[in-house]
């Protein structure tokens, strides 16, 4: 199992810790947080745009492709009734040059985003407790 030390700095600060990184995290003024880092839910979201921005990456660099000029913008709704987000959408910007007949496979190229297939088909998700001595 690979292993994230989530811990508590002060305020309404939560860190996470793997691998030799840092994720910090912090809630906005009006939660009662300073507004130091994004909020946890925030990086949830970011983590779908640059997980298909991976993808656009890697199939650009595998032919060659330029990257200059693309960029993907992420649009979210939310369900009033539920303030949940009920629709993500990516707009891959290409610019004038790229080639027409890629443009259908940089969209599944992004679909295949790992965050996205994990939300597709979620992990099983337990929380326990243990005293430390």
């Amino acid at each position: 199992m690979n292993e994230m030390i989530i811990d508590f700095p002060g305020g309404a600060r939560v860190d996470a810790h793997f691998g030799g990184y840092d994720i910090l995290t912090d809630q906005p003024p009006y939660a009662g947080g300073q507004g130091s880092a994004p909020a946890p839910f925030t990086l949830f979201l970011a983590s779908l745009g640059t997980c298909a921005g991976i993808y656009v990456l890697g199939f650009c660099k595998q032919r060659g492709l330029p990257t200059d000029g693309i960029r993907i913008i992420q649009r979210m709704e939310s369900d009033p009734a539920t303030r949940m987000i009920s629709k993500v959408e990516l707009e891959i910007q290409l610019p004038p040059e790229f080639p027409e007949k890629y443009k259908e496979a940089v969209i599944r190229s992004a679909e295949q985003c790992a965050v996205k297939k994990h939300l597709e088909n979620p992990p099983r998700m337990t929380v326990v407790t243990k005293v430390m001595a």
